[in-house]
């Protein structure tokens, strides 16, 4: 799938109007804020732009940052811009002709920036250690609608997992699917071209993101995707497809499920763009000066990384509540009684 993907990337596309469908592009997604960053990005690096909404977590400043399959360069350079002089992004593509556009700018960002911060590696997001690398020296890595272009899903969160710092996080957009996607759309070159081919089933996703790590995925946003072009619908089915944010961190006492400790935080309204609020995941918006409740590993999703110093914590581990009110789960065992008369209690 490589030379499918380089071919399609690489020598079929030679702008975003190509794209058949509006998996891989979503300029709404661009917040107010960011659009005078953008426009500080050369006119060519843009119009070869194929991603899926804009990557682009909170306070980056100072911070070493990896963008996984690059492709011209867009994002690296508006990361550039945000982790400022002290910060270093590093972008990694597999495609010789978009990393050409990428690299042709480099003295063109670094006049118009004031500074000169960015690297373009080629290489596979699949075998990250084969590149010159260490081992946790990355603060955030992001990825932008390209992990559906693996066909080695599992090696890539393996290679990040390894390369981000204890209390880094993995920040990314990409597509999944409401179920498996069968192997004749698996194999459509144009399908899979398009971030459709190549998508996870979504529950597939979570169980692959905790063998590899990253015990509680948290899902920042999702919308629908919309199969326009007529023939590629119809090859699709009844296949429904998603654009999704989602972050991972890198901690390891994360626990599998959200466990309740009797804990809480309090957000000081002091990350740049979020006065009032912040939005960790799409179930966990904290207004400032409010005590919120938390679970175990929200709170360590808070505590253990470069969010700590935006808030206050209250309470710590001493004492187990069972799981948190919710959060999705509940326990199993019944409230007393025969629970299943019928079938002379049955385990399954």
């Amino acid at each position: 799938m490589h030379e499918i993907v380089q071919e399609y990337y690489g020598r079929q596309l030679k702008g975003t109007s190509d794209l058949k469908t509006d998996a891989c592009c979503d300029a709404s997604a661009v917040p107010a804020w960011l659009k005078p960053l953008l426009a500080n990005i050369h006119p060519e690096v843009l119009s070869r732009y194929y991603g899926c909404g804009l990557v682009c977590p909170p306070l980056l400043e100072g911070c070493r940052v990896l963008d996984l399959g690059c492709g011209s360069g867009r994002d690296v350079y508006l990361l550039s811009q945000l982790v400022g002089a002290s910060g270093e992004v590093v972008g990694v593509d597999m495609t010789d002709e978009q990393l050409d556009v990428a690299q042709r700018y480099c003295a063109h960002h670094a006049e118009t920036f004031g500074y000169s911060n960015v690297t373009f590696l080629h290489g596979y997001i699949e075998q990250l250690a084969d590149l010159d690398l260490s081992p946790g020296s990355f603060d955030v890595i992001v990825s932008n609608c390209v992990v559906n272009l693996s066909t080695d899903k599992g090696a890539v969160l393996r290679g990040l997992h390894r390369l981000l710092k204890e209390g880094g996080e993995f920040y990314f957009s990409d597509v999944y699917a409401d179920r498996r996607v069968p192997s004749t759309l698996r194999s459509d070159p144009e399908l899979f071209g398009e971030c459709l081919g190549g998508a996870l089933y979504w529950n597939d996703f979570l169980a692959l993101a905790q063998d590899s790590g990253f015990r509680d995925s948290r899902l920042v946003e999702s919308r629908p995707l919309e199969v326009t072009n007529p023939t590629l619908s119809e090859r699709c089915g009844s296949v429904g497809f998603y654009s999704a944010t989602y972050r991972l961190f890198k901690l390891e006492q994360l626990e599998k499920d959200c466990e309740d400790y009797g804990q809480a935080v309090v957000y000081k309204g002091t990350i740049a763009g979020s006065p009032d609020k912040f939005t960790l995941d799409g179930h966990h918006t904290i207004e400032k000066g409010r005590v919120f409740p938390v679970c175990g590993n929200t709170w360590r999703m808070l505590a253990g990384t470069r969010l700590a110093p935006h808030f206050d914590f209250i309470g710590d581990f001493s004492q187990h509540f069972g799981l948190f009110p919710g959060c999705g789960r509940e326990i199993p065992f019944g409230n007393g009684g025969n629970q299943d008369s019928e079938s002379g209690g049955q385990c399954c």
